[in-house]
């Protein structure tokens, strides 16, 4: 019994981290209570400190899964010969930008954590920091050396060009602020290493 008991809580935390992933980017960090968090993934706030400490505990380790998730993504692209075009193409898109629930965690609440608690902020930076590694990989093509400047520096521009296309209302604007991402991107990788 005691094993379902231990399967039965890592299923239950998994659905609250996934759910609680879709609500967070959707409206915010401070955009929904733990009533709404836990009623998303069909349970009471009463079984949510048998899971987590604190909200911050659940939003650190809904942004861990999320970019584990995207590394995940990244780590499959890398076996196809085309997979950084399309990793940026992807993400550029007007599917993407439409789709803030499903989308990238950093391109729908990169300027709340910026001011969020230091575990949220320490949880945001160890997965960056491990994508950026990945996605170094990834643009080498199997062979990065000191890549991560560059790939932090394709984040940036990635995370920036969807922010501010979801920001923009005219829809002919906010497509062209993907595009010029995507020739940005082009352009950085195709500069010299300082």
């Amino acid at each position: 019994m005691a094993r379902y008991d231990k399967v039965h809580k890592e299923e239950t935390r998994r659905r609250i981290v996934e759910n609680a992933g879709r609500r967070l980017k959707k409206d915010g960090l401070d955009g929904s209570g733990v009533a709404t968090l836990m009623a998303d993934a069909g349970l009471t706030n009463g079984a949510f400190y048998a899971h987590f400490a604190s909200k911050d505990d659940l939003i650190a380790a809904t942004i861990t899964q999320q970019l584990q998730e995207q590394r995940a993504l990244l780590k499959r692209l890398a076996e196809e010969p085309d997979g950084y075009t399309r990793f940026v193409h992807g993400y550029l898109s007007t599917e993407h930008r439409d789709d803030v629930e499903n989308g990238c965690p950093s391109g729908a609440l990169l300027d709340e954590v910026a001011r969020s608690s230091p575990a949220i902020k320490q949880a945001y930076s160890d997965g960056i920091l491990g994508l950026a590694d990945d996605l170094a990989v990834l643009m080498a093509q199997g062979s990065p050396t000191d890549g991560r400047r560059k790939a932090l520096g394709c984040i940036a521009i990635l995370v920036g060009s969807l922010q501010l296309a979801r920001a923009i209302n005219d829809p002919r604007e906010s497509t062209a602020v993907l595009a010029q991402g995507v020739r940005s991107i082009s352009a950085l990788l195709e500069a010299p290493e300082d």
